[in-house]
């Protein structure tokens, strides 16, 4: 059999969907400008890397060598030297060689170097002269070098004493990798600073365009920004603009058509209302006025609807009172006591908001609570993120799988709990367009009171 007939298609699927930079995402900036830093600084910090490798690895470990070398070829004409001279000469022949190699030579009689530790660390340097000197002067000889300040200490056993030559520093290596680093990290630092400068003028009008966005899909005014920046970023400045222009003309068109229309039609209504004030008091005539009156309502009901957060501007409100003004009205129109009303507040909370549209929704809320619950708790908290006005109940609630229902215009509900019970299906329509109006939005859930609960949720 084969393995494409025995191996389950599940794993395979859960294979496809795992992705491995995940991992990896959750350590990147979030930002666009510390990601554009980022491709910008990753590449250089890279070369860096690289540049610094091949300079020590080869340029400076090839330049170190090529120079102990010819310190070594020194002390490999030294050694022949006190090798092969009669003791009372040798003293004489190190002087003259200190004048011509520019070195200080020292002589220790009697002395030995004791064994290399094995586990003794050493540097380049001294690797480098380990391995030179080897070749140079066999490596049966005894040697070792000790750093004193900006000399090496070069010791090389005799077959009576101890030789010792002191070289400088810059005998041996070259003086330029100091200098080499400095250049290199203080372009790098000069080229990351002009990167900012740059990439910040590059970003800010990205930036400015995504606070136009986001306050516009709150309800605010945005009608003082202009495009800047690059082409790009222009074109789609520009179509910010000119989709926001055709949303307004809409919303305008919308509420003048829809008030037209009720105007027109309020009219033959007032007629109807006038003549049948001036006709009997019989059964047809009190079932006529209801009817009119229904109209009536469902007209207003409709306008409402259409208006939705209509040309009202965003202004700095405190929520506490809003709400408090939403609780009266609507214990107003309910004929309900203050006291099956619970107000909690645990901090105040000021948001800039269209204040009416806001309070209507909330109204809306609160009347459907007071309409099905005998007691009713409106909550106003604030977080990082959200600003919520939760309001929770008492009564029936609505089912999970028909909350969403239960926010379509023009529908009723068949529930127990039914909503827009008495009306035209709008209440929650209503509220939920005049919330997204603010950039936010409506959730329905099971209330700890055992009724609905219905949050308002705003961006803070």
């Amino acid at each position: 059999m084969s393995l494409s007939q025995t191996a389950s298609p599940e794993p395979l699927r859960g294979l496809a969907r795992y992705d491995p930079w995940r991992f990896i995402k959750g350590f990147l900036p979030r930002g666009l400008f510390w990601r554009s830093l980022l491709i910008i600084v990753t590449p250089m910090i890279l070369l860096l890397g690289i540049a610094s490798y091949v300079f020590f690895e080869r340029h400076f470990d090839t330049t170190t060598r090529r120079m102990a070398r010819d310190v070594a070829a020194d002390i490999a004409f030294m050694i022949n030297v006190e090798d092969s001279q009669p003791d009372k000469e040798r003293t004489a022949l190190r002087e003259r060689e200190r004048r011509m190699l520019q070195y200080d030579i020292s002589f220790e009689p009697g002395a030995t170097i004791p064994p290399r530790r094995p586990n003794h660390r050493l540097t380049s340097l001294d690797r480098a002269l380990l391995e030179v000197m080897t070749e140079t002067i066999g490596e049966h000889r005894p040697f070792a070098t000790v750093h004193v300040g900006t000399s090496v200490e070069l010791r090389v056993q005799l077959h009576d004493g101890v030789l010792q030559v002191v070289v400088p520093h810059e005998r041996l290596t070259t003086s330029s990798a100091d200098i080499f680093i400095l250049w290199m990290v203080g372009s790098a630092f000069f080229l990351v600073a002009v990167a900012v400068l740059f990439l910040r003028n590059q970003v800010r009008p990205i930036e400015a365009l995504a606070f136009a966005a986001e306050n516009f899909g709150k309800g605010r005014s945005v009608s003082d920004y202009k495009p800047y920046g690059a082409a790009e970023v222009r074109r789609a400045a520009q179509a910010f603009i000119t989709m926001r222009g055709r949303i307004e003309r809409h919303v305008q068109q919308r509420t003048e058509m829809l008030a037209g229309v009720s105007h027109d039609l309020k009219t033959p209504l007032s007629r109807m209302k006038l003549q049948l004030a001036m006709m009997g008091e019989t059964p047809d005539v009190k079932a006529m006025r209801a009817d009119v009156s229904e109209m009536e309502h469902m007209l207003d009901a409709y306008l409402e609807f259409s208006r939705g957060e209509g040309g009202e501007q965003a202004l700095t409100t405190d929520l506490g009172e809003l709400v408090r003004d939403a609780v009266a009205a609507a214990a107003n129109a309910r004929h309900a006591g203050g006291a099956r009303v619970a107000i909690v507040i645990p901090k105040p909370v000021e948001l800039s908001v269209k204040r009416q549209a806001l309070r209507r929704c909330a109204t809306n809320l609160i009347d459907n609570a007071l309409k099905y619950g005998a007691q009713v708790t409106v909550t106003v908290m604030r977080d990082e993120r959200f600003v919520r006005i939760v309001v929770d109940d008492d009564g029936p609630g609505i089912t999970a799988e028909r909350r969403e229902e239960a926010f379509r215009p023009f529908h009723r509900l068949d529930e127990g709990r039914n909503l827009q019970a008495g009306g035209v299906g709008l209440g929650l329509a209503i509220a939920r367009d005049l919330a997204r109006g603010h950039g936010g939005d409506i959730l329905l859930d099971t209330s700890p009171k055992g009724g609905l609960r219905a949050t308002i949720r705003l961006p803070a």
